[in-house]
C-alpha cells in the first residue's frame, strides 16, 4: 500500500518527524487538522496522513464510512515505512485525532515511535461507556499524552479518572485537559473569548512535552 502523506516541512528541523492522521469525520483540509498541522510543524518535520475512505471523499465530494481498522492500520505503517524511507535518523512521533488517535496508539510499537499523542480520545462511543477501547491504550511503554476536553462525550474528564483505577496504561499515559473542553478540544464562548487562541496554546504545550521526549 502507497500512504498518501501531505508534508509540512521545517528545514532547520529533522530530529524529529510527526505522522499525523485525521479522525474519521473531518480530512486533513479541516480547520482543525490544517490547525495543529501548522503548529506543530514549526519545530518537526510532519506528515499529514490521508485515509484511504479518505480519499474517496475528497474524489467523490459524497461522505463514505471509515476503513475496516485493519485497512486503517495497513495505511497508517505503510505511512510510516514511507517516512523511515525519507528520514532514517529522524524520531518518529504518532499523532491522532479522535480515530485517528486509536490508530496511532495500535500502530506505534511496530512503528517504534517514540511517542504518541491523542487529540480527543474516543474512549467510548457517546453515552455507552460500557463499550469502551481502553485496550487500545496498551504499550504503556510508549510515552503518551492524551490532550481531552473535560466535557468530551467520548470520554470526560469523570470517566477517565475513574478509568484510570483499573487501568495501568491509562494511569501511565499523561493528561492535558482542556477545561469544559468537548471532542475538538473547543471550549464555551464564555471561556474561550478570555483565551487568546486556545488551540496554540495546547499545540505549544505538546511542543513542550516532546521536547522532553
Amino acid at each position: 500500500m502507497q500512504a498518501q502523506l501531505q508534508w509540512l516541512a521545517s528545514p532547520e528541523f529533522t530530529n524529529r518527524v510527526i505522522l499525523f492522521a485525521h479522525g474519521a469525520g473531518a480530512g486533513p483540509e479541516s480547520e482543525f487538522m490544517q490547525t495543529f498541522a501548522k503548529g506543530l510543524a514549526k519545530r518537526s518535520q510532519l506528515a499529514m496522513l490521508t485515509f484511504p475512505y479518505w480519499q474517496q471523499v475528497q474524489a467523490t465530494g459524497k461522505k463514505r464510512p471509515p476503513d475496516s481498522a485493519k485497512i486503517l492500520d495497513a495505511a497508517m505503517l505503510a505511512a510510516g515505512a514511507q517516512i523511515r524511507a525519507k528520514l532514517p535518523t529522524a524520531s518518529l512521533v504518532v499523532i491522532g485525532k479522535s480515530m485517528g488517535a486509536r490508530v496511532a496508539f495500535r500502530c506505534a510499537e511496530p512503528l517504534r515511535a517514540r511517542a504518541r499523542v491523542a487529540l480527543g480520545f474516543p474512549f467510548h462511543p457517546p453515552s455507552k461507556p460500557e463499550k469502551n477501547r481502553l485496550g487500545e491504550l496498551k504499550n504503556g511503554s510508549i510515552p503518551t499524552l492524551i490532550v481531552q476536553g473535560t466535557r468530551d462525550p467520548f470520554g470526560n474528564h469523570d470517566y477517565i479518572e475513574q478509568a484510570s483505577q483499573s487501568n495501568e496504561c491509562l494511569r501511565n499515559s499523561e493528561f492535558l485537559y482542556v477545561a469544559q473542553g468537548n471532542h475538538d478540544l473547543k471550549q464555551p464562548k464564555r471561556i474561550a473569548e478570555k483565551l487568546e487562541q486556545p488551540w496554540q496554546q495546547i499545540i505549544g504545550n505538546i511542543e513542550q512535552w516532546l521536547e522532553n521526549k
